[in-house]
């Protein structure tokens, strides 16, 4: 658990000392932050509503009402027990069904000893904190029984108001008055901090969990192209789509395998996560698509899964930036990185693979093919195959490398892409390595 969520699910222990102490009575250490929530805001809602009545039975044995005093002096003591019996068998639903019960019976047991609406200053208000405690504690369907017991206690008050008028006690006017304002207040006040209380509550569980979509929208992101993302969020049918151009680019750390033997296992992580790091920069930059790593291997590719004419043209790009970034990232540790990359363009099939980890990832022949071009290719050096040459020639200087015998494809020409051309006075000058031609 998170110190954050450790401070949210201890908030209530951090009330004053003996109201802390009340409102942990019955918790357990393996409940949740909401039930522990929910008993908390229970058992302090019975204790004020049991310290209230005190006014009650004050007031009425004051004025001799002894059977009207005697109504509220017995909810006290029968809250009390409810209470202490949930602190010691911790049985939440007894302790619920128990409070709620008293809330909706009692007053209109007063209601009724008092003579009516009028003379007990609607004190039967009070029933109405049964069902909006029923809503709150247990649910909006569970509440609905309780509601009905309510309306039906109400209708049998108003069945037999008159002949409960005809023999009502003495009650003075300042004193009945005083009443229906503490009963519509105290009703009011305490429905509306209960669904303050609970508004708040959802308010903070709903932010929390958009908190936690936008975490796992992050995650999502990290592993597949915002817009595949969102078809897989809205489909479970298999993601696959056929490209007519793409390109596709494999680049590779020369050497890397001795090179992590001699760095302890956190460094090779770190340097590994600089490179990346800076590689997916220079992606997000170019507008391609990163498709995955696999060790110190590096695959992207451009024209999906948002289609786009100049593919060719922004791989190039990045590829030229590549290996100054990596050497960037080591300057630090001054390890001198080469990197060997392979380009290829083409068709390609892409999908999403997997349930448990999924993947965005690419098939065909150019997948293949750019692969080969890196693995074949030579250290710091961008291998294009025939394909790429053409689409790129007209804006980039390349450099015929000559016919070399490719793994699983034979014999091919191949190019390395050296430079972008640069456009002077309207003209386009070449620059290979430092010269212009």
């Amino acid at each position: 658990m998170s110190e954050e969520a450790l401070r949210r699910r201890l908030a209530w222990r951090q009330l004053p000392g003996w109201l802390g102490r009340i409102a942990g009575l019955g918790s357990l250490p393996s409940d949740s932050e909401e039930v522990r929530l929910r008993k908390s805001v229970l058992v302090l809602s019975s204790v004020l509503m049991a310290t209230l009545a005190f006014v009650w039975v004050g007031t009425y044995s004051l004025l001799g009402l002894w059977l009207s005093a005697a109504i509220p002096f017995v909810y006290q003591l029968a809250s009390a027990a409810s209470i202490y019996a949930f602190a010691r068998t911790h049985r939440y639903r007894l302790f619920r069904a128990s409070q709620l019960w008293m809330s909706l019976v009692f007053p209109f047991f007063l209601q009724w000893s008092l003579g009516g609406f009028a003379n007990s200053s609607a004190v039967s208000l009070w029933g109405f904190t049964c069902p909006v405690g029923a809503l709150l504690f247990i649910g909006a369907r569970q509440a609905v029984p309780w509601f009905v017991a309510f309306g039906a206690l109400a209708a049998v008050s108003g069945a037999i108001d008159t002949t409960l008028a005809a023999g009502a006690p003495h009650v003075p006017g300042g004193v009945r008055v005083a009443f229906f304002a503490l009963n519509i207040l105290g009703v009011c006040t305490t429905a509306y901090v209960l669904l303050q209380y609970f508004v708040r509550a959802r308010e903070r569980a709903l932010a929390e969990l958009e908190v936690e979509r936008a975490k796992s929208e992050r995650l999502l992101l990290n592993v597949l192209p915002a817009s595949v993302a969102s078809r897989l969020k809205e489909s479970d049918e298999v993601i696959a789509d056929a490209f007519a151009a793409a390109t596709v680019l494999f680049a590779d750390i020369v050497d890397f395998t001795p090179l992590a033997q001699r760095l302890p296992p956190a460094e090779v992580v770190v340097l590994l996560d600089r490179v990346f790091a800076g590689w997916d920069g220079l992606a997000a930059r170019h507008g391609v698509e990163k498709i995955k790593t696999i060790g110190d291997a590096y695959m992207v590719a451009g024209g999906l899964p948002t289609p786009r004419e100049d593919h060719a043209e922004a791989i190039a790009d990045m590829a030229l930036e590549m290996e100054a970034e990596a050497e960037r990232c080591a300057t630090r540790r001054g390890l001198p990185l080469k990197v060997r990359i392979g380009i290829d363009t083409g068709p390609v099939v892409a999908g999403v693979i997997g349930r448990a980890k999924f993947i965005y990832d690419l098939w065909g022949d150019t997948v293949n093919t750019a692969s080969r071009m890196e693995s074949h290719g030579m250290p710091a050096a961008i291998q294009v195959t025939e394909r790429a040459y053409e689409a790129l020639r007209d804006r980039y200087e390349l450099r015929q490398r000559g016919t070399i015998e490719v793994k699983g494809k034979g014999p091919m020409t191949t190019y390395l892409l050296l430079s972008r051309r640069v456009r002077v006075a309207g003209q386009t000058a070449g620059l290979v390595d430092g010269t212009r031609k």
